[in-house]
């Protein structure tokens, strides 16, 4: 297959043999797996998926690809090639085929990472597995842990809907277009539940928001216009939490129990 990746569209397709391997074995797909595959590109993945797996749902933005895997795919059984944007596809229908939780599986541009993220937590509780190949600074930030300066909002956000793992560095050479970063596939395993209760998502979100946009203020500076002084003091004195802490030190937990008060 020929295809010159578009630029407008973010393509970077995967073109090392070893490195689609390492992937594809790290993702651990089993025969009842019915996957989603985002941004197919020209099918590398595609054609290590569709052995393995129950059904393949391809799902691809590039008309001019989506015509190639056609020929290619058409007369498979188990293959499903769907010219769409992801980020506007109702999941509905492929949910109700599946008849089990699905698994979603993709190589995606790195300017819509979050939103992505985003719209497959709104099907979390249809998705079993999640593994996307992204920008390893990404990755890096989706997977830290408190105390780590690049834990933030990002890190936050994730943890609480998924376990999230680093499974396959990917260096920038095994791509075509050789993009400027090195890359990383990662695995977001949905939680049954929340990883923390929280009263209120919004105000917890926003919260977070409010204690990361500055990340060199101390929490209580970040929240003073947010959460009284007084509360503020209660809460830090209550968890034995040193009052001068920076939002970077505190617990998925402990801003779940400050989003509570």
């Amino acid at each position: 297959m020929r295809a010159r990746p578009k630029k407008s569209l973010g393509q970077n397709f995967l073109v090392d043999p070893h490195t689609q391997r390492k992937i594809f074995n790290a993702c651990g797909f089993k025969d009842s797996d019915s996957v989603v595959e985002i941004g197919p590109g020209k099918g590398a993945m595609t054609k290590l998926l569709a052995p393995a797996v129950r059904h393949v749902y391809a799902i691809d933005l590039d008309a001019g690809l989506v015509e190639m895997l056609q020929r290619e795919y058409g007369q498979a059984g188990n293959v499903t090639i769907i010219h769409h944007d992801i980020l506007t596809f109702d999941l509905s229908p492929v949910i109700a085929a599946a008849k089990k939780k699905i698994v979603v599986f993709g190589n995606i541009p790195y300017y819509i990472t979050t939103p992505i993220i985003e719209y497959l937590f709104e099907y979390r509780r249809h998705i079993d597995t999640v593994f996307l190949t992204i920008q390893k600074e990404v990755a890096d930030r989706i997977c830290a842990e408190p105390g780590s300066k690049i834990y933030g909002s990002l890190s936050c956000f994730v943890q609480y809907y998924a376990h999230a793992s680093k499974l396959v560095r990917i260096p920038r050479g095994c791509f075509y277009p050789i993009p400027k970063v090195d890359s990383c596939c990662i695995r977001l395993q949905m939680l049954p539940e929340p990883s923390v209760r929280v009263k209120d998502e919004v105000a917890f979100f926003d919260l977070i928001h409010a204690a990361f946009q500055q990340r060199r203020k101390t929490l209580r500076n970040s929240l003073k216009e947010i959460i009284p002084e007084d509360k503020l003091d209660a809460f830090f004195r209550s968890r034995g939490i040193f009052p001068l802490i920076r939002p970077e030190k505190l617990s998925l937990e402990n801003f779940a129990a400050l989003a509570n008060l």
